[in-house]
């Protein structure tokens, strides 16, 4: 069964959920209010993150992916520039762009059901709704809220698996 996002009820971060995510994160989390999608073992690999960082910080990664194998895969294909491909394939395909704008309301709709924030009302992640900026953000979307929702995230989950640098349907830990 692939990492999938998680129901209410397993939503809930408990004492072992953040010293897993201390471990992956090298650093104690910020502003977790749930984990958002697990690893096929059960640890945590996307946190919901409160758009307001208990410091008072304007935090709008509301999906914050965090398990080491889907991040280094995510920035390898950075790295080869795939964010290039994607924006010019939302430059020349019409439904794509439309979902990706659908994509945005829905981050923000997600947001705005932990509180609202004025210093980033509007603002989503990952350069959403006109650009790709950011495939860790995007991936974490399509994680949390699941298939069809992120057209991005989820041609960034392909490309991850065809690649063979992360699977959602095998543990890496």
């Amino acid at each position: 069964m692939p990492a999938q996002a998680t129901s209410p009820a397993d939503a809930a971060v408990a004492p072992e959920d953040l010293e897993a995510l201390r471990e992956q994160l090298g650093r104690v989390p910020r502003g977790v209010v749930a984990i958002a999608a697990r690893c096929v073992c059960g640890r945590p690999t996307v946190v919901r993150t409160a758009p307001r960082l208990p410091d008072g910080s304007p935090f709008p990664t509301s999906y914050y992916l965090t398990h080491p194998a889907a991040v280094k895969g995510c920035s390898t294909l950075e790295a080869e520039h795939l964010m290039e491909q994607y924006n010019a394939e939302l430059a020349e395909d019409p439904e794509l762009t439309a979902a990706y704008a659908r994509a945005h309301e829905d981050y923000l709709a997600r947001r705005a059901e932990l509180g609202a924030v004025e210093e980033i009302e509007g603002v989503s992640a990952g350069g959403m709704p006109t650009r790709v900026k950011c495939l860790h953000a995007l991936l974490g979307h399509a994680l949390a809220a699941g298939p069809g929702t992120n057209p991005i995230g989820d041609r960034t989950l392909a490309v991850l698996k065809e690649r063979g640098l992360w699977d959602s349907e095998r543990c890496s830990c």
